[in-house]
């Protein structure tokens, strides 16, 4: 080789590692980026889980004590469309670091015969229990997808270090598909938690459906039907992936949903909206589900929630549906997160910037730790693949 080129080759080499140090140091601080979340950490890399191909999902949960944090995250088999492995890892100072991924769910672990795949956590600490509940998906690991999975969990005793798992008695036997976390209400005087899930059957059965549900529970053991989310009397629209919050009255809850054309779930609603639905009975009923005027959504998971002064929080994707192309988003959607905020009787802010930095980001959830003060999670890539690592970060609502 030349030696002004070796040389050339040195430096370029240098540059670049120098480059790679400055945007990834060793505290795990990433990429320079735009937006309110502060203290951006990246919790894990599928470099380290060579057996997936996508690291997704993430679902963050408050443990027990102080600075302690859990989260639990997918790890995507090679072959499969969105299931493998669930796994938590737990920060003992806020978030500034992570222990090593304990596994809840596993793949490889048979069940007698029979050997299974898993996605899409949700987390959930009882004020009346002294563990943390792990709810996932299970389907077939012949599967092709989790679309037809059906309801698993798992808890922990000491904080998210180890996980035992447990069967549901379950008296919805349809297959499920979860997001959103559990939240606690009151039917007909009687204490219930409510879990929100929907199905996609229409996905393989073309006398199948789109359904938005919600399952109840007196014990977080044993799961029935409580209702369906009903569909606009004027067409019909996919609703998924629900998050359920206190409304805007008192007694009230609200589930603001995912959407996609229901007959072609390639396609967004026209305009791309979230669409919302209310309960004043605890979630026993729920209204016809509406547009949301104010909160876009092209097929992408949304978090809603309700801080402790009462002011809603959603955050969202902004541009076009994971695969259009639109000016300014020549990679298609699901790259920067923004958010809005309403506080109680007012309209949504406008639009504010969560994380931005011309990368993929996806599937954000966060918890309130102190009033207004939220730890956050959510799945992050390069400016054209998603799903290569899983960010953390810290966002404070401004008064």
């Amino acid at each position: 080789m030349n030696v002004k080129l070796l040389k050339k080759s040195s430096r370029l080499s240098f540059s670049l590692f120098v480059f790679l140090i400055a945007i990834t140091n060793s505290d795990g601080q990433e990429l320079p980026y735009e937006g309110d979340v502060t203290e951006v950490r990246t919790i894990r890399r599928i470099e380290q889980h060579p057996y997936a191909w996508r690291v997704w999902q993430p679902f963050i949960i408050q443990g027990h004590k102080k600075n302690h944090l859990i989260v639990a995250f997918g790890a995507m088999v090679n072959g499969k469309k969105d299931m493998g492995d669930i796994l938590a890892t737990v920060s003992k100072n806020d978030g500034d670091t992570w222990g090593e991924p304990i596994p809840i769910f596993n793949h490889r672990q048979r069940q007698g015969a029979l050997q299974f795949a898993y996605a899409n956590p949700v987390l959930y600490k009882s004020p009346e229990q002294d563990v943390i509940w792990c709810y996932a998906m299970r389907s077939p690991i012949a599967s092709e997808n989790s679309e037809e999975s059906h309801l698993v969990a798992a808890f922990t005793a000491d904080g998210g270090f180890s996980w035992t798992q447990v069967e549901m008695a379950m008296h919805y036997t349809g297959p499920l598909i979860l997001n959103a976390g559990i939240v606690e209400t009151e039917i007909m005087g009687k204490k219930r938690y409510l879990l929100p899930a929907h199905r996609n059957t229409l996905a393989a059965d073309s006398r199948g459906s789109r359904d938005h549900f919600v399952l109840s529970s007196s014990s977080l053991l044993e799961w029935k039907l409580e209702a369906f989310i009903p569909q606009p009397i004027d067409a019909r629209v996919f609703l998924h992936e629900g998050n359920i919050a206190p409304g805007d009255r008192k007694g009230e809850l609200k589930m603001v949903m995912r959407t996609a054309n229901y007959d072609d779930s390639s396609l967004t609603t026209n305009p791309p909206r979230a669409y919302s639905s209310v309960s004043s009975d605890g979630g026993h009923t729920w209204s016809v589900a509406r547009p949301e005027p104010d909160l876009h959504n092209a097929k992408s998971k949304g978090y809603f929630g309700q801080a402790s002064d009462g002011t809603h929080i959603y955050v969202y994707n902004d541009g076009p549906a994971q695969r259009g192309r639109e000016p300014g988003f020549p990679n298609g959607g699901r790259t920067s997160l923004r958010y809005k905020i309403k506080s109680a009787g007012r309209d949504w802010s406008e639009e504010l910037t969560f994380y931005h930095a011309g990368i993929k980001n996806s599937y954000p959830t966060l918890v309130e730790v102190a009033p207004g003060d939220f730890r956050c999670v959510w799945d992050s890539g390069t400016a054209d693949i998603s799903r290569t690592h899983i960010h953390f970060g810290k966002l404070k609502l401004k008064p």
